[in-house]
Order: structure tokens, then C-alpha cells, then sequence
């Protein structure tokens, strides 16, 4: 394949929120640019995971393309050949190879997945799919190489499975696989940023997150801004009337600090200085309020301004180039379990 491969993901059942945007899309994009010319990119829409949760299927086709314009609309380029944009499940390999992964994974080691216990601890039903997750996750990762993958805390255990299982066929039949870099060396490859939290804005002790009932505290990217200006004004605080950045006793207006200070793109620091001894919540929400509108109207402008035959196209191409290097890592796992023959 030439270049190490670096494969970012970002999963999209419904629309995503600024949260989304500013700790995972922009920075993938941001990355993406940036790491080119060294790495091959891989940036891929997962769209088989989307059935380990409950799904709208009739929708699921067109969430899909809206995922792929998202990235485009944060500034992702088309026309770099060491990038390549494409969906899950135009791979095939991906399924298969996770047949394969299957069979030489343990029943117990999916069963200690902290992510699959704490999914399923209050679900009714719980899928296969859920409980077998992190292995289709494995096999996104070792179809390609891929040595860098940004991860999550929530998703470290899976990496590190991916690791194990790798190890594993490899100590078995031979270097199968590249091992992809332990959790430590992603974050260091990634930088400190990838950890960013945006808080809720009704209950600003939980992560904002697109699964939110009523999306009162969760401002998505397709919101209307008024409605979204409404929000910010609604936004839980306190009773000090002090606009101070402390997280543990005023969550509310230091999640308010973090929005403003990713909105200008603008060090955290600077924006509490701006605001230090001010005692008007109202009017510091103006402000935070403002700011959101502008950025939802330019990112929905652009958006909108998306060429979505140049999105096809490169869908297309690009996964015309993942089957060809995914099927080639997959003939070779083949042929070590038995199921091609072997070159002599």
C-alpha cells in the first residue's frame, strides 16, 4: 500500500451536534489536510455499526450521504488523492474479514467490553451486533494497515482488541496484519485535543449528545440558529452571577466559555480574561448566542453550497481503491485459514 494509513471514522444516525463537529469532524479534517503528503487518509463512514443501535432505516441511506457532504461542508478536499472518502459496507471484506475475527475470538473477551455492558445493562434487547462490535471494528482497521486510528476513551478497548486479535493470527499464521500503535502513541499522534467535551447545556454535567430525548441541551449543525440562539439564552448556570471558568462548581457557564472559545477559534484563556468580573449572565449568553448563530449560518451556507456529484464521485472512486487493497489483505487471511490455496 505504500504509505502508513491513518483511518478516521465518524458514525452519523441522526444529526450531529457542535460537539460532534468540534471534537471529532473538524479535527479529522484539520488532520486529513495535514498529514497527507506523509499518510494515506482513509476517512470512513461506518455505516455498518449504525445497526448495533436502533436505527430509522428508511432514513439511514440519506444520513449516510449527509454524513459524507458534512465533511466536505468542514472543509475536507476532494481532489487529494491521499484521501480517500468512501462507506463501510461498498467494502465487503469488512463482513468477512469479521466472520474470519470471529471464529478466533472468545466468547468471554467480548463479554468483558466495558462499552457492550454499559450499552446493554438498561436495553430490552440486545444484538449480536452490539455484543460483536468490536471485531468488525478490528477488521476496519487491519484491511488497510492502518497504524493510526483516533480513538475515544470509549473506544480505547476496542483498539486495544484490535491489537490483541492481530497479535494473535499473526503468532498463528504468520504476518498477517499490521498491528496497529497502542492507545498511548495515538493520543500522542493525535494530540491532547481529542479528549474535547462539550457539556450539555440543560444538564451541563453530561456530554451533549445526539441521542438527547428532547435536544433542548444540544445544539445539532442542522438546527435553525434562532432556535439554536433560544438554546444558548435556556442554558443552565447558577446563582453566583459571576462569569468564572470553574468546571466543578459552575459547569454551566465553563461549558458556555469552552462553545464561545472553539466558535472564534479563540485559546480558552483569552476568553475568560474577555469576560473576567462580569456579573450579567444574560448578556455574557448574548454573546455566546451571537456567535452561535454565525457559525450555524456559514456552516449550513456551505453546506448547502456542497457539490453532490463531486461527493459521488469520489465515494466512488475511492472505494474502488479500498476494495482493491482490502480485498488483497483479505485473500492473504484467506489463504492462511484455508479457504484459497496457498502459494506454493
Amino acid at each position: 500500500m505504500g504509505k502508513s494509513v491513518i483511518l478516521p471514522g465518524l458514525r452519523a444516525n441522526n444529526d450531529l451536534h457542535i460537539g460532534n463537529y468540534f471534537g471529532a469532524m473538524l479535527p479529522m479534517v484539520d488532520m486529513a489536510k495535514t498529514r497527507s503528503e506523509e499518510f494515506q487518509v482513509n476517512m470512513f463512514i461506518p455505516d455498518l455499526h449504525s445497526f448495533t443501535t436502533p436505527v430509522e432505516h428508511a432514513d439511514l441511506y440519506d444520513q449516510i450521504l449527509h454524513n459524507a457532504r458534512l465533511f466536505v461542508a468542514a472543509g475536507l478536499p476532494l481532489d487529494n488523492p491521499d484521501i480517500h472518502l468512501y462507506r463501510q459496507s461498498y467494502v465487503p471484506a469488512h463482513s468477512e474479514l469479521t466472520w474470519i475475527l470471529d471464529c478466533f475470538t472468545g466468547y468471554g473477551q467480548m463479554g468483558r467490553m466495558t462499552q457492550f455492558k454499559d450499552k446493554s445493562s438498561n436495553a430490552t434487547e440486545v444484538s449480536v451486533g452490539l455484543f460483536n462490535y468490536p471485531v468488525l471494528m478490528a477488521s476496519d482497521i487491519l484491511l488497510y494497515g492502518a497504524s493510526y486510528v483516533p480513538v475515544g476513551d470509549d473506544q480505547s478497548q476496542h483498539l486495544e482488541f484490535t491489537r490483541d486479535i492481530a497479535e494473535r493470527m499473526n503468532s498463528r499464521f504468520g504476518e498477517l496484519f499490521t498491528v496497529p500503535e497502542p492507545v498511548a502513541k495515538q493520543h500522542e499522534f493525535f494530540g491532547k485535543d481529542q479528549g474535547l467535551r462539550i457539556m450539555d447545556l440543560v444538564e451541563p454535567t453530561k456530554k451533549m449528545s445526539k441521542s438527547n430525548d428532547t435536544g433542548r441541551g444540544v445544539i445539532f449543525l442542522g438546527d435553525n440558529p434562532e432556535d439554536a440562539a433560544k438554546k444558548i439564552m435556556s442554558a443552565t448556570t447558577d446563582d453566583k452571577a459571576d462569569v468564572v471558568y470553574d468546571p466543578e462548581n459552575q459547569p454551566g457557564v465553563s461549558n458556555l466559555l469552552e462553545i464561545l472559545s472553539l466558535l472564534r477559534s479563540q485559546k480558552l484563556a483569552d476568553v475568560v480574561s474577555e469576560f473576567a468580573g462580569q456579573s450579567r449572565y444574560g448578556d455574557f449568553k448574548l454573546v455566546v448566542a451571537q456567535e452561535v448563530k454565525n457559525f450555524l449560518t456559514d456552516f449550513q451556507a456551505r453546506l448547502a453550497a456542497v457539490d453532490d456529484n463531486a461527493v459521488f464521485t469520489k465515494l466512488e472512486s475511492s472505494e474502488q481503491i479500498m476494495n482493491e487493497q482490502a480485498n488483497a489483505t483479505l485473500y492473504r487471511v484467506q489463504q492462511a485459514v484455508g479457504l484459497r490455496k496457498r502459494n506454493d
